[in-house]
């Protein structure tokens, strides 16, 4: 299949946008990793009017599918982790075309995991899984055990990615693969959710009770960065806080996330008055 894309990928090499060119094999006969592809080309660009573009080609039986990313793109996705796919090609891909080693550096930066990446990171992940939790906790107490359900699986996977970010990797696709060898403790909660033979209710009841503890714990270094964001000033109002760009990326688990640091005391409420007598303005900072 390469000898038959490698007309397409000279091509965009010569294109003076083009900063590297990476072709993905399928490793099995379903391969999430490649879309059920048998191959992808993922190429990454400086800039262009797309920041994604796509398009699928076929071979007899074969089928290939190629991918173009602007850098921009490719930042905004590993900073968010909403792509997983992304890093399992930029590490385990053949590089075929790579302009001044942009792919070299890239490679080398995702091994290293800077540890100001990994704090923004480790953040957003935290407050991701707040606001799971906190709904997901919400719904039991309501008896909508089947919401709660659905609540605490997703809130699992933010901490089995904490867990992963803790440990200066990047989550991959398949993330319980990892987790069981990295944290086998967070690995046992999600496998027992799912295969106890207990009432729901009571495989609900008892997962509260440990992640709770498995949170706190955690809730210091989840939280590291948006506090020292916050440690720029004495007080913030919330639209400053939204506003503020590198929390922007926190997006709408960003006010989840700072009530639920007011509720554990990392953040502290400062009340200053109005035009009226009867309401306040509600500002923000840092606990000293």
């Amino acid at each position: 299949m390469e000898a038959l894309l490698r007309p397409i990928y000279q091509e965009r090499a010569s294109d003076p946008n083009t900063l590297g060119i990476i072709l993905v094999e399928k490793r099995e006969e379903v391969s999430p990793m490649t879309d059920t592809f048998d191959s992808i080309l993922f190429i990454i660009t400086s800039e262009s009017n797309q920041p994604v573009y796509t398009k699928h080609y076929t071979y007899n039986d074969k089928k290939a599918a190629l991918h173009i990313f602007t850098q921009k793109q490719l930042r905004k996705w590993l900073i968010l982790g909403t792509n997983p796919k992304m890093v399992d090609w930029l590490i385990n891909g053949r590089v075929v075309f790579d302009r001044n080693e942009y792919l070299e550096a890239l490679k080398q930066e995702l091994y290293e995991f800077p540890i100001s990446e990994r704090k923004a990171r480790m953040g957003i992940e935290f407050a991701k899984l707040s606001r799971r939790y906190l709904e997901g906790k919400l719904f039991f107490e309501q008896l909508n055990f089947l919401d709660a359900y659905n609540h605490i699986v997703d809130s699992l996977h933010h901490l089995a990615r904490l867990a992963v970010f803790e440990n200066g990797m990047h989550p991959e696709i398949m993330v319980w693969k990892q987790v069981k060898q990295l944290d086998p403790s967070i690995y046992k909660l999600y496998d027992e959710l799912i295969s106890s033979e207990e009432s729901l209710e009571k495989r609900l009841e008892l997962l509260f009770l440990a992640s709770d503890f498995l949170i706190h714990s955690r809730t210091k270094d989840g939280a590291q960065h948006i506090l020292e964001v916050l440690s720029l000033k004495e007080f913030w109002t919330i639209q400053e806080i939204h506003e503020q760009e590198e929390l922007k990326n926190y997006s709408v688990d960003l006010e989840v996330f700072i009530e639920f640091l007011v509720d554990k005391g990392f953040i502290l409420i400062e009340k200053q008055p109005t035009k009226s007598n009867e309401i306040m303005h509600r500002y923000y900072k840092i606990k000293a």
